[in-house]
């Protein structure tokens, strides 16, 4: 049995594997529970997440990639195994060959140590990708072709805005604000407001079922439980999605910032392509409520959430896969 080749977006929320020839296998957290006194590795993906500021003292329940780059090396090499191991695509003598996307700005270092931690978890060749990139293909793009195409990929760590034309990126931005950054924002927001404690889980479940980032587009309220600072007795309240909105409006400033400058370093020609074609929006935060509406508002031309905004990237390692002796040299290692 030979090995298939696997494309991974190792993403700071999740990891999405596709294996080529049976599309995406694998959709779980980067999470990762460790014991503190044997540093042993007792669960990783869904399982571990669902322990997280649920364990006991001597295990710990830790994201091994902030902000889109690796944070703890050891922790990402078991992760990443620990998914290969589990999808049997390694042959009797081969190793598959692995396709990792990255954001745009990272350091040579952290490229080093994505490759690194790919090659040591059981691939023959390392390819790497720049994210956005592979977001646009995933989501239906022809980027091969002389005309501008646009695209925000809001992630968990990162959001990662890029023009592409004739295969590659023009001008781009990425930056450390994401759907991370608005866990924590709705967080400190209930703390202030309320003087109530929660936990990052509830925080997404906020965001998820109530949050908007466009003002009056959602009128939703939700009941949450956590701890009050002043009594430490639990407690109940009732927070609404004008609330959420308050809370993320300059989170989200910041991302329509970025789309603002990469499109003012945009060359005019493919400025006018992307009024006709419009933005895509991809990644997690893509299907944060009213994302598409403020970016359209703010940016004054058509924003268009992608068909499976989480899985862009996957799916568009598997169409690059297809394509991967055809990709440029100077990203082998």
């Amino acid at each position: 049995m030979l090995a298939r080749d696997i494309g991974i977006d190792l993403g700071t929320a999740n990891v999405l594997i596709h294996v080529k020839g049976r599309g995406i296998v694998l959709n779980e957290p980067s999470v990762v529970a460790i014991d503190k006194n044997t540093n042993k590795v007792l669960a990783v993906g869904e399982e571990a997440r669902r322990m997280v500021g649920r364990t006991p003292g001597n295990i710990i329940a830790i994201r091994p990639l902030k902000d889109g780059v690796i944070a703890d090396f050891d922790v990402t090499e078991a992760m990443l195994k620990h998914f290969i191991n589990k999808l049997n695509v390694k042959g009797f003598l081969s190793k598959p060959r692995i396709l990792i996307c990255c954001p745009t700005n990272i350091t040579s270092v952290e490229q080093k140590a994505i490759r690194e931690a790919a090659e040591k978890s059981g691939g023959k060749k390392i390819y790497l990708e720049e994210e956005p990139k592979v977001a646009a293909i995933g989501a239906g793009m022809d980027i091969f072709q002389p005309s501008g195409n646009m695209v925000v990929d809001i992630g968990g760590g990162t959001t990662d805005v890029a023009v592409l034309s004739m295969g590659d990126i023009v001008t781009s931005s990425s930056i450390k604000m994401a759907g991370d950054k608005f866990d924590s924002e709705i967080l400190n927001y209930i703390k202030r407001e309320y003087k109530l404690l929660i936990g990052e889980r509830t925080a997404e479940n906020i965001k998820i079922q109530i949050g908007t980032v466009f003002p009056g587009s959602r009128k939703e309220e939700m009941e949450i439980r956590g701890r009050d600072m002043v009594s430490g007795l639990p407690r109940t309240i009732t927070v609404r999605s004008e609330e959420i909105e308050e809370a993320l409006r300059e989170s989200v400033s910041v991302i329509v910032q970025a789309a603002k400058t990469v499109l003012e370093r945009t060359p005019p020609e493919l400025s006018a392509d992307i009024i006709d074609r419009g933005v895509i929006l991809t990644g997690g935060g893509a299907l944060l409520h009213g994302m598409d509406m403020l970016l359209a508002d703010e940016l004054k031309v058509p924003v268009i959430v992608a068909e499976n905004p989480m899985d862009c990237v996957a799916i568009g390692t598997g169409i690059m896969l297809d394509n991967i002796d055809r990709l440029p040299k100077r990203r082998i290692s």
